[in-house]
């Protein structure tokens, strides 16, 4: 399922859901924070006014964490490294070494240090 997708956890609403709700038991903390990147079943997407309304049980503690704006879509790095990948994958496979005038064919071809070794009949 998609991010764009995904819906509110809560009944009834059918809202898109924005942000996700996960509970720290060991610490009493419910944790709000951006969407996940995929939904887990212990966690609760939640849309921007149920997330706005979110209230924990007594004596827990409510952790929303932002967005960080710069985090935001690809960065220059994701690009550079997309561009290197294409570019990599655009160039010609290198050509084998030919074989040596010293060389016996009959033993396979020479392939830089190594050889490739063809089975005798």
């Amino acid at each position: 399922m998609s991010l764009a997708s995904r819906r509110c956890s809560r009944t009834a609403c059918g809202r898109a859901a924005v942000n996700t709700l996960t509970y720290v038991y060991a610490d009493q903390t419910a944790v709000l924070g951006p969407l996940a990147t995929y939904a887990e079943p212990h966690a609760y997407d939640l849309c921007e006014l149920h997330s706005e309304r979110l209230s924990a049980p007594r004596g827990w503690e409510v952790l929303r964490l932002a967005p960080d704006p710069r985090a935001q879509g690809p960065s220059t790095d994701d690009l550079l490294a997309l561009a290197d990948a294409v570019r990599e994958a655009a160039r010609p496979a290198p050509a084998p070494v030919p074989l040596h005038s010293t060389d016996d064919p009959s033993r396979g071809a020479k392939r830089g240090h190594l050889r490739v070794l063809t089975p005798t009949d």
